[in-house]
């Protein structure tokens, strides 16, 4: 799956991993390279769907937006790439057709 971020200092963490670790802490950083890992070796957002993390839709002011844990309380917040996003006949997104993602943001957003 194809990954793009949405602001260059969360590229720079992810393309850094001693960065990461300074920046984040041990255990949020290994959770956050192992999320992008995940979403990397994906062909589709269906692949990692059932994956540790909880992958999940987002919804109310964050519709459009999909997340996965990472140490409580913070999330890794993304959306596709694909504009519109692929729905069904009955409206659901379809994440089969979901191939790349735009990382947002980390953030406990509870």
């Amino acid at each position: 799956m194809d990954i793009k971020f949405g602001n260059k200092k969360l590229g720079k963490l992810a393309n850094d991993p001693a960065r990461c670790r300074r920046e984040m802490g041990e255990k949020r950083s290994k959770l956050f390279l192992k999320r992008l890992d995940d979403l990397r070796n994906a062909e589709t957002l269906e692949d990692v769907r059932h994956l540790p993390g909880r992958y999940h839709e987002l919804t109310a002011t964050r519709r459009g937006q999909w997340a996965c844990d990472l140490d409580h309380p913070y999330r890794l917040i993304f959306k596709p790439q694909e504009a519109p996003v692929p729905t069904n006949a009955h409206g659901q997104h379809n994440w089969f057709e979901i191939l790349g993602v735009e990382i947002v943001e980390i953030a406990d957003y509870h």
